[in-house]
């Protein structure tokens, strides 16, 4: 790593401004190409407690290469390619739809995703699932804060949520009486998960009691629900967010449980899902996870397709919204600092309970608590906290008709927008798509095919470089998101920087980053028009 570059790596930490206050807020500076970008983060400086519960779940990754000391001199940047693929390619996770003929109907064609953390343990989450009562095919990705507790348990509920909304009254009767038969349910979902992504499973059966109760709900309307898919997702995320506050509320006799609610209400998660059944995909989003189209032109040019809107203190919409919803004489502290109340980046969010209850209630659960503070749980009532809630998990759907020309979407958490535009994360994607296509030589079969002939074929293959290429796109996009220079360039020497920087060092550089592709069937949507 030359110089320059750890000097000033080092320079720019040592002038970092810390915020202290109990330990819960502090500020960070994040260096994002040509602009300095700050954004509030949790404290994490009290470890859980010997006994306690906590939800963090985490790749391990190899801890060997991530540095203990913030002095330059016990600093080494050495990693060798193999160490850094290692590293970058440990959360990767990709599935190739098929139907039960081993063709592909589905307008999803396969979908590759991958993760890096910088806060350790990660607070991002991600879900993938196929509906197995219903139509479609949903993926989420959870950008979680002050621990990964919330964007834990959303992860592991909200398309059970969704999947519920969309389900006919009929289905629902069907769970109702087979739980109440104490017989196996149908899944509603089938999971296409990394093997760390795994439930929390102590607490699934007090989830899985709360759904029961949402479908009852649903059951108790006079009527079909017939909600329309964007109603649906509106309100499964309004729901799952009363149930993260209503469960912290409820007496719990169980310590460990009590400490996972606690958890989970009071730290947050921003969420982005998109459901896609044939040409329909909906967008839900709460917070500033974002979810981009690619498109290909009919003159072979890409352009890019925005499905959601980032929520936060630049987004017009949110600020006119928060004024609609609060007093005129709060109209100056709603936002400080470009954060809500000048402590909070999204202006929507899951969990958050300190922007959503009021002081009062803050008081009594915590105050009912035992220990909180060993949970890193403090109760902080901002300035200007006079007509809570200030902050919301409605989620704005937006509806997009695929065409043929719509090859893929990119879902991610802020930890990829805030190193790579929209554009940039567009052109990666294709350009990765056309080298792949440009370094697999068909597979043009001569009879009699043997193994040694199948064995040729694949050397020609390696030969050619395709096996130095990330074959998993997600991981394509966070080596550069991390590693590009000012040319758009993969540095090695930054790249290397950026995956030994110290824990307490390397939130100041890089967020969490999430990302979910998701590759369209082209052939399958053509279908759909010529049969429409």
């Amino acid at each position: 790593m030359s110089r320059t570059l750890s000097s000033w790596i080092f320079s720019s930490a040592r002038s970092s401004i810390i915020l202290h206050g109990k330990g819960r807020w502090y500020s960070i500076c994040i260096p994002n190409r040509n602009k300095i970008k700050w954004k509030l983060v949790f404290s994490k400086t009290c470890p859980y407690p010997a006994g306690s519960c906590s939800l963090d779940r985490t790749f391990s990754f190899p801890k060997a290469f991530r540095h203990t000391s913030t002095e330059e001199e016990h600093f080494s940047f050495q990693l060798s390619p193999a160490q850094i693929n290692n590293i970058l390619r440990a959360g990767e996770l990709s599935h190739r739809t098929l139907d039960l003929n081993g063709k592909n109907a589905n307008s999803v064609l396969r979908f590759e995703s991958n993760q890096l953390a910088s806060n350790s343990p990660i607070e991002d989450r991600r879900s993938a699932a196929t509906c197995l009562q219903t139509a479609g095919m949903l993926f989420g990705v959870f950008d979680g804060h002050a621990g990964a507790a919330c964007a834990q348990a959303v992860s592991e509920r909200l398309l059970h949520y969704i999947a519920v909304s969309l389900m006919p009254r009929q289905s629902l009767e069907e769970i109702e009486l087979a739980v109440e038969a104490m017989k196996p349910v149908r899944p509603i979902l089938q999971w296409h998960r990394h093997p760390n992504d795994v439930e929390y499973q102590e607490i699934t059966s007090q989830y899985f009691e709360n759904l029961r109760v949402y479908w009852q709900h649903l059951l108790d309307l006079d009527a079909e629900p017939g909600f329309s898919l964007e109603e649906a997702m509106i309100c499964a995320f309004k729901r799952l967010d009363s149930d993260i506050s209503l469960e912290v509320q409820a007496p719990q006799e169980n310590e460990s449980m009590r400490n996972i609610a606690l958890q989970v209400a009071f730290s947050g998660a921003t969420a982005c899902v998109a459901h896609i059944d044939g040409v329909h995909l909906h967008v839900a989003n709460t917070g500033d996870c974002r979810a981009v189209l690619g498109v290909r032109e009919e003159d072979g040019t890409w352009s890019t397709l925005p499905l959601t809107r980032d929520h936060n203190a630049y987004d017009e919409f949110e600020i006119r919204r928060l004024k609609r919803e609060h007093p005129r004489s709060e109209e100056k502290t709603l936002f400080v600092n470009d954060r809500l109340l000048g402590i909070l980046m999204p202006s929507r969010a899951f969990g958050d309970v300190q922007l959503k209850w009021s002081k009062e209630l803050q008081h009594s659960v915590l105050e009912n608590s035992c220990d909180v503070e060993a949970l890193n749980i403090y109760q902080y009532v901002p300035p200007n906290y006079h007509t809570p809630p200030y902050l919301t998990a409605e989620p704005e759907v937006t509806y997009h008709k695929l065409r043929s020309k719509d090859k893929f979407l990119v879902i991610a958490s802020d930890g990829l927008w805030e190193m790579l535009s929209n554009e940039t994360v567009v052109k990666l994607v294709a350009g990765h798509l056309t080298e792949l296509n440009m370094q697999k030589p068909p597979l043009t079969f001569k009879k009699p095919i043997n193994l040694g002939y199948m064995h040729n074929l694949l050397l020609q293959r390696r030969s050619k470089g395709l096996a130095s290429l990330d074959q998993n796109i997600a991981t394509h996009l966070i080596r550069h998101a991390i590693g590009s220079n000012e040319y758009g360039e993969v540095d090695p020497e930054k790249l290397a920087a950026m995956l030994t920087l110290p824990e307490d060092l390397a939130r100041m550089y890089r967020d969490d980053i999430t990302v979910t592709v998701v590759y369209f069937n082209s052939e399958t949507i053509e279908d759909y028009y010529r049969n429409h």
